[in-house]
């Protein structure tokens, strides 16, 4: 047996990737009391400032466990890095939109609810990629968009038939987050994922640095009073997790890294009700049941069931 298939699935593997969903889970925590102390684009561009400032520090990090020398690009091919620095503000002005919305829903909605919300991205890139480009849904994820449109119903509509505006903001950023991937996943291929992270957390610090000094009025001892909750969604949510998310795939497959990346919003869920109180009606709850089923579906490899051919002796 080989050493890599010794190392897959290990508890250290399982390990890293569990404590990264519970860091962009209660990273939603965060979000929610930061977004007390300054206005979506005030608090964006602090935490982007962060993120790019940590990242670079964990480039040699992130070098050291690739196996490979050090330098600041990555690369000496100049086209390469004519796409990496294309790809990566193109990734930024993506990630600063969707990022807006969520902090901007996540001020009229609970935390709980935003993680499972936000969460719908996994079921949406199949849809949008279907759609946009006409790729292949298999039945379990058309099954997954039903499921998750049904517990969208039960998480967002109340009796009366009316939706929370915070949870249809976050909806739009479930979208964007969407988007967001299939971007990456048309500019990623041939380029260093960490540095392509890294342009676009510092094109992000420049498009909500512009637009929060247009329309929003930074209180800059707010920034200081909020320092802790900025400080976590930006290194916490950002460096430290990159870093296990990085060494937890390593030790992991695919599909069981992606179901554990999942407990995010399990863990936004009891964070908030743990730490804010924010209790949830059983309505809400079996919404989120619903939403968090219909993840699991989006992930199953289309081959799981096939029957295998009996080896031939």
């Amino acid at each position: 047996m080989s050493q890599e298939n010794v190392n897959k699935n290990s508890a250290g593997g399982i390990l890293s990737l569990t404590l990264c969903a519970f860091i962009w889970g209660t990273a939603f925590i965060a979000q929610s009391v930061g977004g007390e102390y300054c206005e979506p684009l005030t608090f964006n561009w602090a935490r982007s400032v962060l993120a790019t400032i940590s990242l670079f520090i964990c480039l040699p990090l992130f070098d050291k466990i690739a196996k490979r020398p050090f330098s600041i690009m990555g690369t000496d091919d100049p086209a390469i890095r004519k796409r990496l620095i294309r790809g990566g503000i193109i990734c930024g002005l993506a990630l600063s939109v969707a990022s807006f919305m969520q902090q901007l829903g996540i001020m009229y909605t609970t935390v709980g609810k935003s993680g499972f919300i936000t969460a719908l991205y996994i079921v949406l890139v199949p849809l949008l990629s279907f759609v946009v480009f006409r790729s292949h849904i298999t039945i379990l994820q058309q099954l997954g968009v039903l499921i998750a449109a049904v517990g969208m119903y039960f998480i967002c509509i109340n009796e009366g038939f009316t939706i929370n505006k915070g949870d249809f903001y976050t909806f739009i950023c479930a979208i964007c987050f969407a988007c967001h991937i299939l971007v990456i996943d048309k500019i990623i291929p041939g380029l260093d994922g960490i540095r392509l992270s890294l342009i676009q957390f510092a094109t992000s610090v420049v498009f909500n640095g512009v637009l929060m000094l247009i329309f929003e009025n930074p209180i800059w001892s707010n920034l200081i009073l909020g320092w802790a909750p900025i400080a976590y969604a930006g290194i916490m949510s950002s460096a430290v997790a990159y870093t296990l998310q990085i060494i937890g795939q390593k030790y992991c497959n695919p599909v069981l890294a992606c179901m554990l990346l999942s407990l995010e919003s399990a863990f936004a869920l009891l964070s908030g009700w743990l730490l804010l109180g924010q209790a949830m009606s059983s309505r809400e709850i079996f919404g989120c049941g619903l939403v968090f089923a219909a993840i699991m579906l989006a992930q199953v490899p289309p081959d799981l069931f096939k029957k295998t051919k009996p080896s031939q002796v």
